[in-house]
């Protein structure tokens, strides 16, 4: 049936159905409100009271008994009685109101219908609808017949002002844009021109309204009323346009006037054309409420509006163009809404398929996924759900049972589950109904002040994790609380005085209560448990998550400051908080929400619609624990880096997780056992079995790495790395062995316990399983695991690593046999690198040579061959002849060569074909051997810097040859030699005196030729000591000129000068009456001070006569030099004074060369005087000295520590002789002297 609003359908039909006789009627409408108001109607016009013949019955309330005839119920009602009567057995005929609007319930209560009907033939279906799409509810019905019924409507003028005008009705004339309160205001002041009447104008929602009354009131009409009328008002604002009134009144109304209300005395509409569409987004799973063109439908059912009480105008504004494009009719709901709730009531009937399922327009199949995945969301599917099989969980039969929307019912579900059932009923009960919290217009901040009483304590600022009671939904139970405190306190009328006053809605505050009532019987049907004392907040939210997954969102701190405004002082202008939500979306908290001004970093939202952007209602902080608690199977889970963890002894990965795109989990490390045990158990056996990364005490591992250090000591001595086999094979070797679901070291541990009782050596590699099968790794002595020199027997390491300092072959040397260790021995290498030692050498060599002995390794074994034979012959010994000087034997006899020492260029060898020595402590070491101490490739630069360690820890050793603070001799008889065990290493000590000053101790020396110095030194002070001073004798006997030249020496005193003579007048004698080495014993030392005694006082004498005539040649020479400019020749002098005369001069110049003295120094005054006439030559001549004095320098720095040889410091004192010869010539020299004299005598002293 077909007829327009007014036409009596909804009131007539019912009471024609029970003049017929009819005797159960179903009567639907799409809302509760239109429900009882049409039930109340009816009753009226029958005369009868309401809720016997005539009744309603609405979500949770009933007002009908089981004879009532007539039963007016909402659309869901009728549908939810599906699930208990299948064929709906207790209605005769069902009239099914309003059709036209083609909600959700009425498209899946008709494709019911048109399955029911053949088999219920006594069904009597009546479709009633607005004259839409008629066409389409007939061929749904098998061409049902359609009635039309005529309704008492006027004539209405359509009139067109769009609000782009281009200018084509004339031409020339340009374009004109308004916007749309311009065009309001503007038709507005064309229909006041028209007869009086009220006008409704259509608006897309309350901020249109809003903004549209502030541009009618500043037109100021005359006696005008301008009133809003939309769903959110309070209901006394509502019932304002339904009072009489005078004059002109202007209703803007949103689209709950186009069918919904009816507002009376309407003549005039004025339609932009728009409203706000609910459309589900299958991209991004929310609800939107976007302004969208209304259809053609829509359009004449605002036009029909104003045809009610007289002929009306209807003022569009939109082109008729724009009309005449736009879609015939209004999308049905069931195209741009969830299905979750019809899936959920088609599973638990039965219904099967849902694609298949008969309805007027079947929805896309995105939208049949989309609620599938809601449920699934819920806990509602079972894992072998389909679409063509959607099966419930136990969680989806309880869903089914309950009359909500699928998201509240599981937040029911979930409060029984975490103990706060009673809030739960409270919080999904005010979260259904429309928030009875009011806002009027002209009272927004009073009510909003009120309001935020209940607003729970939000997070500090910058606080990471906010307070989970900081939330809207905490809020709403607050209110609750309060109202229940205040209504058990106060009469009714109070109680509603209170409401009006603090901006409360009476009457939803009863619907709450109500609907709270009903709630709690259902879910004591479904025998939950209420909790009798209050649940804390985290365990309600925990309740409401359950429900809201895809409703989650996390703030996006990165992008936010990157993006953040600043004001005109630099300062952060602060916008809403943007939280990336589920599927990619992005929204921000409604500014009326607790947590608008201090938004935490997670929170879930009620709801997510959108308008001018996607805002977040009724939200509250969460922690992302409760999510991966709750989400379980739904969270997508991500593992990176696979790792081995030693000290967790398993293998470990790098967790994220995320909820529908939204991260939940961030890099957290877990156990990858469980996420992968195949990958971990290999990543196992490859780092502890394989490369050893555990803490073990198994003896196989001990057994097996001691296998593995004897053959991977094969590949360094040898220098390969062919040898042994790869990690893969010992992987293969474990993985063989070790069963399949071991992946963690206690899983290992428990399983070995067991297996080694059967079989200890199950584990055990051999040296077969290490070595591969093609290596040959030639003789044992090739790579000797000792190097013995002499009596002593040295470890040996090989390191097979090129470029690092230690690649090649290193000797381990005990610190007290560092000094007796000749370096020619280790000249030779070991035999295994020898050959590549002599290939190196020849190659090293000048071109000259080098091109003689080609190629290379062929004359290498050759020289070796020939070498081997030498020493097998006892020809050649290898510890006393080092092998470049065996080539250069073998060489010149066999090719004719004459190879300089420095021309074998050591420098060019590679690394590993140079000894490494490392020096070690005498101290204990891990595996008693001593600590390394030192290491380096220079075996000379090694005894030279631990010359004085070594002697210390001989000392040390050596308690018996050790003695100090002696003014006579008090050791005994010392031995020239004594040999020393300690901690296993044999070295042999030198003992001797050494000069402590004032005293004579005795020291074990290193080297007998360290012991020869010490030994001199100690004993020329011990003599001091025990013969008589001769100093004032000899002052007694000195000219007043020496006298008074002793007062100007480098000397801090005379008496440190004659103290000085002293001991060299001593040291001459001794040096003259005896090798001062053999002096071993108490008698040898009393001659010796007897011999002394008697000489002393006179050689005194003498040697302090030459010091003198030494400081005055030097003070000539010293005014010499301040007339001299050449900072060459002044460097020179200067430094060859510094050698001469120095503080000690006097005993440190031995021999002749202290009788010399005078002459070096007045050959320096020779020098300078005729240096004016003779620059030239006294320049090639100080080169000439200088070169020599160069190569000597370098002679000096090769010696070994200690005192330099005699022949080595004799060649010092011949180049102050070429001095003498070069510059003063007539002073004479001691002996034949030439730059080529002393040069030889260098090569003879470095050979």
């Amino acid at each position: 049936m077909a007829g327009e609003t007014g036409s009596g359908k909804t009131t007539q039909l019912p009471k024609l159905c029970l003049q017929l006789g009819r005797q159960r009627i179903a009567h639907t409408q799409p809302r509760r409100l239109a429900a009882r108001t049409v039930a109340e109607r009816i009753a009226s016009e029958m005369a009868v009271e309401l809720g016997q013949e005539v009744g309603y019955q609405v979500r949770f309330t009933r007002k009908a008994q089981r004879s009532t005839a007539l039963t007016v119920m909402t659309d869901g009602i009728l549908l939810a009685g599906i699930s208990h009567d299948r064929d709906l057995r207790s209605w005769d005929t069902i009239i099914i109101d309003e059709a036209h609007e083609r909600s959700l319930n009425i498209d899946f209560l008709l494709g019911y219908l048109k399955q029911l009907l053949p088999r219920r033939k006594d069904l009597k279906v009546i479709v009633t609808s607005a004259t839409i799409d008629t066409e389409r509810f007939s061929r749904h019905f098998d061409d049902a017949p359609v009635i039309e019924v005529s309704g008492r409507t006027y004539p209405v003028d359509v009139r067109y002002r769009p609000l782009v005008d281009d200018g084509s009705d004339e031409g020339g004339r340009p374009a004109v844009e308004r916007d749309q309160n311009e065009g309001i205001c503007e038709a507005l002041l064309e229909l006041s021109a028209e007869a009086p009447g009220d006008v409704l104008v259509f608006l897309s929602g309350e901020r249109e309204i809003r903004d549209a009354a502030q541009a009618i009131e500043d037109l100021k009409l005359p006696r005008t009323e301008i009133l809003p009328l939309y769903a959110r008002l309070t209901s006394a604002e509502q019932q304002r346009v339904f009072s009489p009134h005078t004059g002109r009144r202007i209703v803007l109304a949103t689209n709950v006037a186009e069918t919904s209300l009816t507002v009376p005395g309407i003549r005039y509409v004025i339609d932009p054309g728009t409203a706000r569409i609910s459309r589900y987004s299958t991209r991004t799973k929310v609800q939107r409420l976007p302004i969208e063109p209304v259809s053609q439908a829509s359009a004449n059912q605002r036009a029909g509006r104003c045809g009610r009480v007289a002929p009306g105008i209807c003022i569009r504004l939109y082109s008729e163009q724009d009309f005449a494009a736009r879609p015939e009719f209004t999308e049905p709901e069931i195209l741009r809404t969830n299905l979750a709730s019809v899936i959920l009531q088609m599973a638990q009937a039965g219904l099967g398929d849902i694609e298949r399922f008969p309805f007027v327009e079947p929805p896309e199949s995105a939208q049949i996924t989309d609620g599938m995945r809601l449920l699934d969301e819920l806990g509602a599917l079972s894992p072998n759900a389909t679409r063509t099989q959607p099966r419930l969980t136990k969680v989806g039969h309880a869903l089914a049972r309950i009359p909500l929307d699928p998201r509240m019912g599981r937040m029911l579900l979930a409060g029984d589950h975490y103990g706060c059932l009673r809030e739960m009923v409270v919080l999904v009960a005010g979260l259904t109904i429309q928030d009875p919290r009011e806002r009027p217009r002209e009272q927004r901040e009073k009510a909003d002040q009120l309001h935020r009483r209940f607003w729970a304590p939000m997070a500090a600022e910058g606080e990471e994790a906010p307070d989970p009671d900081g939330s809207d939904f905490v809020a709403l139970l607050r209110l609750w609380d309060y109202l229940t405190a205040r209504r058990r306190d106060m009469s009714g009328n109070a109680f509603r005085r209170m409401c009006h006053e603090e901006y409360l809605n009476y009457l939803r505050i009863r619907e709450w209560q109500d609907l709270q009532n009903q709630l709690r019987d259902i879910c004591r049907d479904l025998e939950m448990t209420r909790n009798e004392l209050p649940a804390d907040a985290d365990r309600v939210h925990m309740a409401v998550l359950t429900g809201l997954l895809s409703h989650v969102g996390l703030a996006d701190l990165k992008d936010e400051k990157k993006s953040t405004p600043r004001d005109g002082r630099g300062r952060p202008r602060r916008g809403p908080r943007e939280y990336l939500g589920a599927r990619g979306t992005r929204f921000a908290i409604s500014p009326g929400s607790a947590l608008a001004k201090r938004p935490p970093e997670l929170v879930m939202a009620n709801e997510l619609v959108e308008t001018s952007r996607l805002w977040a209602h009724t939200v509250a902080g969460i922690r992302a624990q409760w999510i991966e608690e709750i989400a379980g199977p739904l969270l997508k889970r991500h593992y990176a880096e696979p790792h081995w963890a030693m000290r967790a002894g398993q293998v470990v990965a790098y967790e994220t997780a995320s909820l529908y795109g939204v991260p939940i989990i961030g890099r957290r490390q877990v156990a990858y056992g469980g996420v992968d045990p195949v990958a971990a158990r290999e990543i196992f056996l490859r780092s502890a079995l394989v490369e050893g990364q555990w803490h073990t005490r198994h003896h196989f591992w001990s057994r097996n790495e001691a296998t593995r250090r004897r053959a991977e000591e094969l590949e360094e001595r040898t220098r390969r790395r062919d040898i042994v086999v790869d990690d893969q094979a010992i992987f293969d070797f474990y993985d063989a062995r070790v069963p399949a679901d071991i992946c963690t070291v206690a899983g290992f541990d428990a399983w070995w316990r067991r297996k080694r009782q059967q079989d200890d050596a199950f584990l055990d590699l051999a040296m077969d399983d290490l070595v591969q099968d093609s290596a040959d790794i030639g003789s044992a002595g090739d790579f000797p695991d000792t190097w013995q020199v002499g009596e002593h027997t040295l470890d040996v390491e090989y390191v097979f690593d090129p470029g690092a300092g230690a690649d090649g072959v290193s000797v381990r040397v005990p610190l007290p046999i560092l000094s007796q260790l000749p370096s020619e021995p280790f000249s030779w290498q070991v035999p295994g690198l020898r050959l590549d030692l002599v290939t190196q050498l020849i190659r090293s060599l000048p071109k000259a040579h080098r091109t003689r002995v080609v190629p290379a390794p062929d004359w290498a074994r050759r020289l070796l061959g020939e070498l081997d034979a030498s020493i097998a012959a006892g020809e050649l010994d290898p510890e006393r002849t080092s092998l470049t000087r065996a080539l250069t034997a073998r060489l010149a006899t066999d090719v004719g060569l004459r190879i300089a020492d420095d021309e074998w260029d050591l420098a060019k060898l590679p690394e590993h074909l140079r000894v490494t020595f490392v020096v070690l402590s005498p101290r204990e070491g891990k595996d008693g051997g001593g600590t390394e101490m030192a290491r380096s490739k220079d075996l000379a630069a090694l005894q030279q810097e631990h010359a004085g360690k070594v002697a210390a820890t001989l000392s040390k050793a050596s308690r018996a040859a050790r003695h100090a603070g002696s003014t006579t001799w008090e050791f005994g008889e010392l031995p020239r030699e004594v040999t020393i065990e300690r901690h296993g290493t044999r070295a042999t000590g030198y003992p001797a005196l050494t000069d402590e000053g004032t005293t004579v101790g005795s020291i074990v020396q290193d080297t007998p030729a360290r012991a020869a110095t010490s030994h001199r030194a100690g004993l020329r002070r011990l003599v001091v000591l025990n013969t008589p001073d001769p100093t004032r004798w000899v002052v007694s006997h000195l000219s007043n000129p020496d006298k008074f030249t002793l007062g100007s020496s480098p000397y801090a005193s005379v008496p440190e000068l004659l103290a000085d003579a002293r001991l060299k007048s001593v040291a001459d004698l001794v040096a003259a009456a005896v090798d001062p080495t053999d002096i071993r014993d108490a008698a040898a030392f009393r001659r010796l001070c007897d011999t002394v005694r008697q000489d002393n006082p006179e050689h005194m004498r003498r040697v302090v006569a030459v010091a003198a005539e030494v400081l005055r040649a030097d003070q000539q020479a010293s005014l010499a030099l301040a007339s001299v400019r050449d900072p060459d020749v002044m460097a020179d002098v200067t430094e060859q004074r510094a050698n001469l005369v120095f503080p000690g001069f006097i005993a440190a110049t031995e021999g002749a060369a202290y009788e010399r003295l005078p002459v070096y120094l007045k050959a320096i005054g020779v020098r300078l005087a005729a240096l004016p006439g003779a620059a030239l030559r006294d320049r090639q001549a100080m080169e000439t000295v200088n070169a020599v004095e160069d190569a000597y320098a370098e002679l000096c720095a090769a010696q070994p520590p200690g005192r330099l040889r005699p022949e080595v410091e004799e060649i010092g004192w011949l180049i102050e002789e070429l001095r003498v010869s070069l510059f003063a010539q007539t002073l004479g020299t001691r002996t034949t002297v030439s730059a080529k004299r002393v040069r030889k005598a260098i090569e003879r002293a470095a050979a």
